[in-house]
C-alpha cells in the first residue's frame, strides 16, 4: 500500500449502498479502525440503491461521494482522497459478482488493494527492476499471438536502430534465466533437437523470439496465474537482471498466457484475439489488463471470425474495438491478421504445415503459402499443441518433402523429430503480423510506443 506521511496512517475509502440503513453503515464504519490498525476512513462512495435512504445523501460521519455511475464515483473519490485501500461494504443488488470485479479492476489499475468482507485483491507487484527503457507485451490469454507480436515489435525496433532484449516468461521456461544470442546460439533444427534431447522445452517463447526477431532474448519460467495476472512463482526478476547486463538500451517484457510480467514497464501493449469472449475481456478482472495498456493489438481479424450474427452491419472485431475505446479512450487500436512466412524458400516444394492456428484459418494460411511462397501444400495440421494427434496428422501427409513448422508447443520434440527421422527438410515459420485496420499500422504504433516509453522513462528518471 502507498504510504501516507510520517504518521503511517492507512487511508481507507469505503464503498456503501442505499440498501443498508445509514445507522448500520455508520456503525460498520466505526468498526473499521478496529479491523485495520492505524486506519482512518477518509470518505465513503455511495454506489447506488435507495430502499433504506431517507435523504439522497446519507449522514455517515464522513464525506460521501456520488457520481453518474459507481465506477465514476469511485474514480473521482480516489483522485480526491488518495486512499491506501478500498473497502467494499456494499452487497447485492447494487453490486453483483461481475460488477464488483469490474469495479475492482479499476481500483487495482490505480495500484490500490480492494478488500471486502471475505476477500482481498491486491494489485500484482510491478516493481521497477530495470534501468533501461521498457515495453511490456501482455495478453488476454494463451494463443493470443503475444510472441508473434513481441517478435514483430522487436524486428521493427531493431530496424529503426534500437534493438531490444526480449525477456520472456513461460510455463516451460528454463530452470534458471537463460540468455540466447542468435548470433552465437545454434537455433537450427539440429541445435533445437539437441536441446530437446537434453530434456529441455526446445520451443520455449524466448527461443522463438530469438529465431524470428534475431535479437537477444532471456528466457524465464513461471507457474500459476492469478485473477489479475500475478504469477505464483517466477524467475522474471532474475531474467531482467540478466538482460540489464546487455549493451542494448531497450527491453521488451513478454507476458505468458494471462499473466503479466512482474516488473514495471514504461508502456504496455495488450494483445486481444478477435476470437476472445468479450465478457472475459471487459468483465470481471479482464478489464484490469486493458486499463494498464497504452495500445491494443486485435489479432486474428480474418473474415470468418470478423463476421457476427449480432447485427447485419456489425462484427466481432468492431464490438471488441468499441469496448476497448469505451474503457481506454486514448489507446491506439490496431486490427491485424497473422500470415505464415517460412524462414527458408519453399517455392516448388511439397510441404506439410504444422501450426497452432485454429482450423478456421486453414484456407487463408494455405492460400498464402501457395500464392505468396510458391509451395504445394500437402496438408495442414492445427494440432501442434496436441502431441498424439500431431503425430497422426503428420503420418497422413506422407508425400510431403518439407515440414514447415512454427516454433511452438511440440514443434521440436514431435514435429521436427518426426521430420528428421523421415529425411524431410525442416523449415521454421514466422507468424508475421499484418495490419488490416484500426488506428494506422502496427509499425506506426510500434514507433509511437517506443517514443512514449522513452519520454516516460526520461521523466521518471529525472
Amino acid at each position: 500500500m502507498r504510504g501516507c506521511g510520517v504518521s503511517g496512517e492507512v487511508r481507507i475509502l469505503a464503498l456503501v449502498d442505499g440498501e443498508h440503513y445509514p445507522p448500520v453503515v455508520r456503525a460498520a464504519l466505526d468498526e473499521v479502525a478496529h479491523r485495520f490498525a492505524g486506519s482512518t476512513v477518509v470518505a465513503a462512495v455511495l454506489l447506488g440503491g435507495s430502499e433504506k435512504l431517507r435523504d439522497e445523501v446519507p449522514d455517515l460521519g464522513v464525506a460521501v461521494v456520488c457520481g453518474e455511475s459507481a465506477t465514476a464515483a469511485v474514480l473521482a473519490a480516489m483522485a480526491e482522497h488518495r486512499p491506501d485501500l478500498v473497502l467494499d461494504l456494499s452487497d447485492e443488488p447494487v453490486l453483483d459478482d461481475r460488477s464488483r470485479l469490474r469495479l475492482a479492476a479499476h481500483v487495482l489499475a490505480a495500484a490500490t488493494p480492494y478488500v471486502g468482507a471475505d476477500f482481498r485483491l491486491d494489485p500484482p507487484p510491478r516493481p521497477r527492476l530495470a534501468t533501461k527503457v521498457s515495453i511490456a507485451v501482455i495478453g488476454t490469454g494463451k494463443r493470443t499471438g503475444k510472441t508473434a507480436v513481441s517478435a514483430q515489435l522487436s524486428r521493427h525496433l531493431a530496424a529503426a536502430g534500437t534493438p531490444p532484449v526480449v525477456v520472456a516468461m513461460g510455463r516451460g521456461g528454463p530452470a534458471e534465466p537463460e540468455l540466447i544470442d542468435p548470433t552465437v546460439v545454434d537455433l537450427s533444427a539440429r541445435g533445437l533437437l539437441a536441446l530437446a534431447d537434453d530434456g529441455r522445452h526446445a520451443a520455449s517463447d524466448h527461443l522463438e523470439d530469438a529465431l524470428m526477431a534475431r535479437v537477444a532474448t532471456v528466457g524465464t519460467r513461471r507457474c500459476g496465474g492469478g485473477l489479475a495476472g500475478a504469477p505464483f512463482s517466477s524467475t522474471f526478476a532474475q531474467g531482467v537482471a540478466l538482460a540489464e547486463q546487455r549493451p542494448e538500451t531497450l527491453l521488451v517484457l513478454e507476458g505468458s498466457g494471462r499473466s503479466i510480467p512482474p516488473a514495471h514497464a514504461d508502456v504496455t501493449l495488450c494483445v486481444v484475439p478477435a476470437t476472445a469472449d468479450p465478457e472475459l475481456v471487459f468483465g470481471y478482472l479482464g478489464a484490469y489488463r486493458l486499463l494498464l495498456s497504452d495500445a491494443v493489438v486485435v489479432t486474428m481479424c480474418d473474415e470468418p471470425v470478423a463476421r457476427s450474427g449480432e447485427a447485419a452491419n456489425s462484427s466481432r472485431v468492431a464490438h471488441l474495438e468499441r469496448g476497448v475505446r469505451a474503457l481506454i479512450p486514448a489507446a491506439r487500436v490496431i486490427h491485424t491478421v497473422f500470415r505464415p512466412i517460412p524462414l527458408s524458400p519453399v517455392t516448388g516444394r511439397r510441404i506439410a504445415f504444422a501450426t497452432t492456428a485454429p482450423p478456421w484459418a486453414a484456407q487463408s494460411l494455405g492460400d498464402h503459402l501457395q500464392n505468396e511462397h510458391g509451395a504445394s501444400v500437402a496438408g495442414i495440421t492445427h494440432n501442434l499443441a496436441n502431441r498424439p494427434q500431431l503425430r497422426a496428422d503428420l503420418e497422413a501427409m506422407g508425400e510431403a518433402e518439407v515440414l514447415v513448422v512454427e516454433l511452438k508447443a511440440a514443434a521440436i520434440d514431435v514435429a521436427a523429430r518426426f521430420a528428421a527421422e523421415r529425411g524431410m527438410e525442416i523449415v521454421f515459420c514466422d507468424n508475421r503480423v499484418v495490419s488490416v485496420g484500426g488506428d494506422g499500422t502496427f509499425e506506426e504504433m510500434a514507433s509511437a510506443l517506443a517514443g512514449l516509453a522513452q519520454r516516460r522513462h526520461t521523466a521518471d528518471m529525472a
